[in-house]
């Protein structure tokens, strides 16, 4: 592994990454601390890690898990936009608390054992679950596995489990109420073919939204895409092209809602490709507002996803978790002193909102 590898990891700077080996100032005590976290958990340890300062003495360390598979949290997960700076954000609050965190990955088809012996070659405080392609079933498996565990990045009600998510329905429904209030009259959806409760959830929203302004999602303008590709995909493009060379049977939609960002850029990178221009033609809407959103021209209209929120309530709601076993253990011994967290699993979603950028135009209604 060469500097340049954890720069694109760690999602930092090749200075910040040299600054942080070398134990240098001109970067943060918690970046440093998740530069060097990056490099141990891919076998670069530099010299200068075991002269590193002391951890505080209430240094608690958290294993974030995510559970791998080809469709979403692909082997390369962590270089991926979303999860990249997810990853960030637990990182830099961690530090700020003065614990450590620890990134573990695992395959989703043994997905019990290959936790249970993380666990026994290094133990955690708790468990950060990435449950964003994983079902009831999966998640209520690893609950049995360890005492702590706290899921982000899904929404399922019917699991008794703490999670802290995206509030993917109102996200779906604000898209919906932005592109009526644009002006669209056809309005098209690019759906995921691979489906999963957030994108489930996201249409439901949108749906509602539509429905409220009066319109409903048409078959014919809904279309299909690979949901982690940020080029131009043949299907996608295939359909494009035939609705040009048959302009008289039927036409473009005015502006298209896509799940994510990463179809969101497929699509304006096919437009482009065939010449239809992006806003003027059709207008383009995503969902996450990954840092590429901003890169694409023209730049992405799209929901915010709060990722710096999510990961700091999730590692306050396991650290809760982790203080409440603690005092529960600490009570067989003594009277138990006063618990903030009673240990009762909550579901805490993240509220989404619009970013408006070049990709969608105000239409005359």
């Amino acid at each position: 592994m060469k500097i340049d590898d954890i720069a694109r990891l760690a999602g930092v700077s090749k200075s910040a990454v040299s600054l942080a080996l070398n134990n240098k100032a001109g970067v943060s005590e918690a970046t440093r601390q998740h530069i060097l976290e990056i490099s141990r958990q891919n076998g670069y340890i530099p010299r200068t890690f075991k002269s590193n300062k002391v951890a505080p003495k209430n240094n608690t360390l958290i294993r974030f898990i995510a559970c791998k598979n080809v469709d979403i949290v692909t082997e390369h997960y962590e270089s991926q936009p979303f999860f990249n700076e997810l990853i960030h954000h637990l990182m830099s609050y961690a530090g700020e608390q003065g614990h450590t965190l620890v990134i573990s990955s695992v395959s989703v088809q043994n997905l019990n054992k290959e936790i249970e012996t993380l666990e026994s070659e290094q133990s955690s405080a708790g468990i950060l679950l990435l449950g964003t392609n994983l079902t009831a079933d999966m998640i209520e498996s690893v609950l049995s596995v360890h005492k702590n565990v706290v899921v982000m990045d899904t929404c399922l009600e019917q699991v008794d489990a703490s999670i802290v998510g995206i509030n993917n329905y109102l996200g779906g429904y604000q898209a919906g109420r932005f592109l009526l209030g644009q002006g669209y009259k056809s309005i098209g959806y690019v759906q995921s073919d691979v489906r999963i409760v957030n994108f489930i959830k996201r249409k439901q929203g949108f749906e509602a939204a539509l429905k409220e302004g009066g319109l409903q999602l048409e078959d014919k303008l809904t279309y299909y895409m690979n949901p982690m590709s940020v080029v131009s995909q043949p299907s996608f493009k295939a359909e494009i092209e035939q609705i040009k060379a048959n302009s008289k049977a039927e036409q473009l939609p005015e502006a298209i809602f896509c799940e994510n960002d990463y179809m969101a850029i497929s699509a304006i990178k096919t437009f482009q490709e065939l010449g239809i221009k992006v806003p003027e033609e059709v207008a383009v809407m995503g969902f996450d507002n990954i840092f590429e959103a901003e890169i694409i021209s023209p730049e992405l209209t799209t929901i915010q996803v709060k990722k710096d929120v999510m990961a700091k309530t999730a590692m306050d709601v396991l650290l809760q978790k982790v203080n409440h076993a603690d005092a529960s253990h600490r009570s067989n011994q003594a009277e138990p002193s006063h618990v903030i967290n009673d240990g009762i699993n909550v579901q805490v979603y993240v509220n989404t909102e619009v970013i408006v950028r070049k990709s969608t135009s105000l239409k005359e209604v």
